[in-house]
């Protein structure tokens, strides 16, 4: 039965689906199904110390894995996994790709529309950025918080406060 609603619905082979109905459709599974999401990373090899790591994951029970793979058909990009719980999911982590859907889809976003306008705003600095400053990334990295409120996450592993103390630590932040 997937694999037939599957075939139903439109495939694009290069770039992004411009189909308003396929947008819609998309959109809401998202809101329903699917995460988006913005945390920070440790990574020594920055010389800020953290990344700003973005993400857009939809979930589905193995069964319907291949309506999954309709949507990597879509979006180009990212990759379906299988977790050993039953479920799959379709992620995109890449912050140029993560912000074109995310700009691509807005318009058609009820429930997760805050969480989709904070990361446009992060990641479009980021993305148009040649080098943040420590002073520009801590800013961001204060906004990366909230989608612990926005997705209401119990555990943020990396706020804000602790970029802040390794870039003061760093001599990094003018006081």
């Amino acid at each position: 039965m997937t694999e037939r609603l599957v075939e139903t619905i439109p495939r694009v082979s290069k770039g992004l689906v411009t189909d308003n109905l396929t947008l819609s459709y998309i959109a809401g599974f998202l809101d329903a199904d699917g995460c988006i999401n913005l945390q920070l990373v440790r990574r020594k090899d920055y010389v800020l110390g953290y990344q700003i790591r973005a993400s857009i994951t939809f979930f589905q029970p193995s069964s319907h894995r291949s309506f999954l793979e309709w949507l990597k058909s879509i979006f180009q990009v990212g990759f379906v996994r299988d977790r050993k719980d039953g479920v799959s999911e379709y992620a995109i982590v890449d912050t140029p790709s993560v912000l074109d859907v995310l700009v691509t889809l807005r318009s058609y976003l009820k429930i997760k529309k805050p969480q989709c306008d904070l990361a446009i705003t992060v990641l479009q600095e980021v993305v148009h950025s040649r080098r943040l400053t420590p002073e520009q990334f801590l800013k961001l990295a204060q906004k990366v918080d909230r989608f612990g409120e926005l997705n209401a996450s119990r555990k943020r592993s990396i706020p804000s406060d602790q970029v802040e103390q390794f870039l003061r630590s760093r001599q990094l932040l003018i006081p």
